[in-house]
């Protein structure tokens, strides 16, 4: 079974995108996708530089191009999506409070489930929605709040997304099936081709 790692950023509209389309792409290439949670803002950090800092590079950034173009995809994918809220904390808050639902198991489920918050129900997304979240994931509260708070959380947020970077991921989502590296949520067909070829060639 081929492996492929998902880096995506919980506030990016494209790793929503991509992660409605995670288990079509499982089923029809009999691949196994793990979920890895980071912080976006720290990986462009280590790029050296953001596309979303001053004016935009290119139209391809502009904000009423980056919401039209999202909710193409998401029509064109038949899900659900909105503009998000203004985020009113950090947004790394979002990656680790997934991260600490990965130690409880459910780092796909929550994901999930803060992503729909995110894009889909239009939620002010705080500590307090977080812990929500993970109530109902059914998760136990006390841990996953301790999980949260906890420094070794975080620094696996952080070495996740050092790990990103150090194999040439520049933004999200970013998929890596061996050593091959995919980005964007508009590339899933080429890495869907990979998969397939790389099956076929196995028999």
């Amino acid at each position: 079974m081929q492996t492929v790692d998902f880096f995506y950023g919980l506030g990016s509209r494209y790793s929503y995108l991509a992660s409605t389309q995670i288990e079509a792409l499982e089923r029809d290439t009999g691949c196994r996708v793990v979920w890895r949670p980071l912080s976006s803002v720290d990986l462009m950090a280590l790029h050296g530089r953001s596309p979303f800092a001053g004016e935009p590079v290119s139209g391809q950034y502009d904000w009423d191009y980056r919401r039209r173009d999202a909710e193409a995809w998401a029509a064109y994918y038949r899900v659900p999506y909105v503009e998000p809220a203004p985020f009113v904390v950090d947004p790394r808050l979002f990656a680790i409070a997934c991260q600490a639902a990965g130690q409880l198991g459910a780092v796909r489920d929550y994901s999930r489930r803060m992503f729909g918050a995110i894009f889909v129900d239009h939620a002010t997304v705080d500590r307090e929605c977080c812990l929500r979240l993970a109530e109902k994931a059914g998760l136990d509260p006390d841990r996953f709040a301790r999980l949260m708070d906890d420094a070794s959380v975080a620094a696996e947020v952080r070495r996740t997304t050092e790990e990103a970077h150090r194999r040439g991921a520049f933004g999200v989502p970013t998929f890596f099936a061996g050593e091959t590296m995919i980005w964007g949520n508009d590339r899933l067909p080429l890495l869907r081709h990979h998969l397939m070829r790389a099956a076929r060639g196995r028999r």
